[in-house]
């Protein structure tokens, strides 16, 4: 099987490695796929530069690049069934749930289509009749594009869609642990009629990610994945001076207020949490309730948990799958023992469910923990997992200095019935994106990002549309007359 697509032509690896994709509902080995090597890297860049500077991508209009994304997502939609079923096959994630992100993909793509041709730039008043002073968006060049084993084509779409509604070409690496929907992404590409070395695809390890952001080639480089990756690859971009966007994940506050809608805001507090197993950036994975409501709301979290059902993804009947390697279980299993260790109450799940279903696949059991504070690692740390922590307050401002306390500011979410008090709360919360009486929602035009650790730059909306474009001034005097600056 040849899993690279370099210049137009789909290639096996020189190295001859190949890695094995799992399962993690099973254990077992769905496929067997590349590893690209320096060698590939390089040809990939190359490839990207030749078709940015000399290929007939270059002259492509805003409507023409349009077009192909519009026919791309035309393609998802006929895929959309065997789209879903591989995500869900790959991440563990529901087949319900694989449905809704290839839905969400399409109308990523469809945005991007259509907000690619709408803004030709902008005119500036120079304060003369014989100056036109004009603004006009260029694309960047090369982008290297590195997604997450989350949402390996959601969050892949967020990247190549604008980059390309832009005019860029593309350097593809998905995570080596879920790479499946990003192979099947850019034969969409292809299909749809982008030129060879526009759309270029690597699979691999962080070396091969290192190695894109090393290139002297590559222009900017956009990358989601934890904050450690993310500083090293600020520092490799430093030199050359190249662009970065990053995001970096968060430790999101989920604020619940007495008087908000008791049900409502348990039922969302479990879908804030437990959703995808807690392996989302933005998930409610710090609960802060207020005192009236606490114990109660607690008590009910716990039970609600226990009876969430576990299970293989592409079993109609479950309700959130399993975590996405042994690695990263065994990861989430010794932050809840640092809990327990630290003083922390666990109020439900905390180990692994029993059964032979379940003994070859990564599940573990959604977990509740009340009595915490904010020296604990579970409470500070990006645990991303099927875990949320409980912490409790008395007054407004109460809420909103535990929400800000954390070195992360992507996503928070404030519940009241109070519609002066949830104003104030958002407008405080030190987060990129704030919910009120509601929680995960996401919007193409709207901007994604965080404060803070969580990263910098903004995906989606027209800010993820710029992060790939260069602003350039053009100063025409239409009738310039001599100035005498000089003497001579």
């Amino acid at each position: 099987m040849k899993d690279l697509h370099i210049d137009g032509i789909w290639l096996d690896a020189s190295t001859g490695t190949r890695s094995d994709v799992l399962n993690p509902a099973s254990g077992e080995v769905i496929v067997t796929v590349a590893e690209a090597g320096r060698a590939e890297v390089d040809a990939a860049v190359r490839a990207a530069r030749r078709a940015f500077d000399e290929g007939p991508w270059r002259q492509t209009t805003a409507t023409e690049r349009g077009t192909l994304l519009r026919r791309t997502a035309d393609l998802l939609v006929r895929d959309r069934e065997d789209l879903a079923r591989t995500e869900s096959l790959d991440t563990g994630k529901t087949l319900g749930e694989g449905r809704i992100d290839i839905d969400d993909v399409t109308n990523v793509f469809r945005y991007y289509a259509d907000l690619a041709g709408k803004d030709a730039g902008r005119l500036v008043d120079a304060g003369s009749a014989s100056v036109v002073s004009r603004i006009t968006y260029e694309p960047v060049g090369v982008c290297a594009l590195i997604a997450p084993w989350n949402y390996p084509l959601l969050q892949m779409s967020w990247k190549v869609a604008p980059a390309l509604a832009a005019g860029n070409t593309v350097v593809l690496k998905p995570s080596e642990v879920t790479p499946l929907t990003t192979i099947k992404l850019v034969a969409l590409l292809e299909e749809a009629g982008a030129p060879a070395g526009v759309v270029n695809l690597l699979l691999g390890d962080g070396r091969v990610g290192a190695a894109m952001v090393e290139h002297p080639g590559v222009d900017l480089v956009s990358f989601t994945g934890g904050y450690a990756t993310g500083e090293k690859i600020m520092a490799a971009a430093a030199k050359g001076v190249r662009r970065v966007a990053l995001e970096l994940g968060g430790k999101n506050p989920n604020v619940v207020f007495a008087d908000a809608d008791y049900d409502t805001a348990l039922d969302y507090a479990l879908l804030a949490a437990f959703v995808h197993s807690g392996q989302v950036c933005s998930a409610g994975a710090r609960l802060i309730v207020q005192d009236e409501i606490h114990d109660r709301f607690v008590a009910d979290l716990a039970a609600r948990a226990d009876r969430i059902r576990v299970g293989d993804g592409l079993d109609p009947a479950t309700e959130t799958g399993p975590l996405v390697s042994a690695q990263h279980r065994a990861k989430v299993e010794g932050y809840i023992r640092g809990a327990i260790e630290a003083g922390a109450t666990l109020r439900a799940g905390g180990k692994r469910p029993e059964g032979a279903r379940y003994e070859n696949g990564f599940f573990l059991r959604p977990t509740v923990f009340s009595d915490c504070t904010r020296d604990m690692a579970i409470v500070r740390e990006e645990v991303f997992g099927p875990v949320v922590t409980v912490e409790r307050f008395t007054e407004e401002a109460d809420a909103i200095a535990l929400a800000n306390d954390t070195e992360y500011g992507l996503a928070g979410a404030v519940w009241t019935s109070d519609a002066s008090r949830a104003q104030r709360v958002a407008g405080a919360l030190r987060h990129g994106t704030v919910w009120i009486n509601d929680y995960h929602p996401y919007l193409p035009q709207a901007e994604w990002g965080g404060f803070g650790k969580s990263g910098i730059g903004r995906e989606l909306g027209p800010s993820g549309l710029a992060e790939y474009q260069e602003h350039k001034h053009v100063y025409q005097n239409i009738d310039p007359v001599p100035q005498h600056w000089f003497k001579g």
